[in-house]
């Protein structure tokens, strides 16, 4: 476990800004994810977090992967390319999903030699697929409900369920193989009955592509979504996944592979940022902090995320409701207008913010000059 007292000694060592990840934390995210859908293999979301280290770990484990970019890809190739040839190729068509819907024709270019799982979800994708990697096989990706997500997914991606047949048997009579359907109920969804729905319409969709004569189908990916347990009303990851095991085991028989895209849930709480205040200031009369650490940096889950992360002070004293602004010259720049941190804290000392782990230092930039933060790993 990492201490406070840790912390404090790795900002002694290395200076603000940090961002530390916890391997332990890792590796214990993934062994709740398989307790608890021991039916279900967990194919990492690589966006969540792209640190090579992360991936590593993951690997080592025994998760498979999602990618949603060459540059993913060929981060996960990195890790498996000492592997021979053959096993190689074997282990990236059975472990890795490109689920990026929309691809580039110079993505499938590169892709079509590795023989790749790719979704896809209209009939342009799949008059590309045919053209630029007719050795891939497919996943049809399904709209389905993303109600209380906390980032709403569906209207981007997803064909109805209307279309989804027809379009299953569009790519078999371009010579593609539909493998199976794939979904994603939105990224943090708290609302656990969007799983329930999404692989009911995937069941239906199933039955209805048997009775039109298409067989070959014989996965189900549902997607991420799983939450993070950033605060006390996100409920126990075990009370989805008895939800999820009982709509499976319900409507997918057992050689029906089901695999997962899980991003948030493995890495969200193995991250905790560490910043130093650089600035105090009352405006309006309320107090206001600046830190060496914002929303350009290791707080861009606020922007890009919809994430609001909250700080803790390794001092005690008498609180109030603060400001906390980030160091970059942009109004924009701000980690929260609501923070109750102690008002005795000066220049110099330090903000902590746990759970940080996702969709945050993953979109880091060098705004203004400011680099991002230090990255330490712990417990590899």
């Amino acid at each position: 476990m990492i201490t406070p007292e840790i912390l404090q000694q790795l900002a002694q060592s290395h200076g603000t800004p940090l961002f530390v990840i916890d391997h332990d934390e890792i590796r214990n995210n993934y062994r709740t994810f398989k307790q608890h859908l021991p039916r279900v293999q967990a194919y990492y979301a690589v966006k969540a977090n792209p640190d090579p280290a992360i991936v590593r770990t993951l690997f080592d484990v025994g998760a498979s992967f999602d990618v949603a970019s060459m540059p993913e890809f060929n981060l996960v190739y990195e890790i498996i390319r000492d592997m021979p040839v053959k096993e190689r190729q074997d282990w990236i068509w059975d472990k890795i999903i490109y689920a990026n819907p929309i691809k580039a024709n110079e993505s499938l270019m590169e892709l079509d030699k590795y023989k790749p799982l790719v979704t896809f979800d209209n009939l342009e994708e799949i008059i590309k697929i045919r053209q630029y990697a007719p050795n891939a096989g497919l996943a049809l990706r399904i709209r389905v409900p993303n109600t209380g997500a906390m980032v709403e997914l569906s209207s981007k991606f997803g064909a109805g369920p209307g279309e989804a047949v027809d379009l299953i048997l569009e790519a078999d009579k371009a010579g593609l193989t539909v493998e199976g359907l794939s979904f994603h109920v939105g990224s943090q969804t708290t609302n656990f009955d969007n799983f329930v729905q999404a692989i009911n319409l995937a069941a239906n969709i199933y039955s209805e592509a048997l009775k039109r004569g298409y067989n070959k189908m014989n996965l189900l990916d549902i997607g991420g979504g799983f939450p993070a347990p950033y605060d006390q009303t996100v409920k126990p990851f075990s009370k989805l996944a008895q939800k999820i095991n009982i709509e499976l085991d319900r409507l997918f028989p057992p050689d029906i592979e089901i695999l997962a895209e899980p991003g948030r849930f493995m890495v969200a709480t193995a991250g905790i940022s560490v910043a130093k205040i650089i600035g105090k200031a009352t405006r309006d009369g309320k107090l206001c902090y600046y830190i060496d650490d914002g929303v350009y940096h290791t707080f861009s889950g606020i922007i890009f995320d919809h994430c609001q992360y909250h700080l803790e002070s390794f001092k005690t004293g008498p609180t109030q409701i603060c400001t906390v602004f980030g160091p970059t010259c942009d109004a924009l720049d701000v980690i929260s207008m609501s923070e109750e941190l102690p008002s005795n804290l000066e220049i110099g000392d330090l903000l902590y913010s746990k759970n940080i782990g996702a969709y945050s230092g993953a979109s880091s930039t060098w705004f203004n000059g400011f680099p991002p933060a230090k990255v330490i790993h712990l417990n590899r």
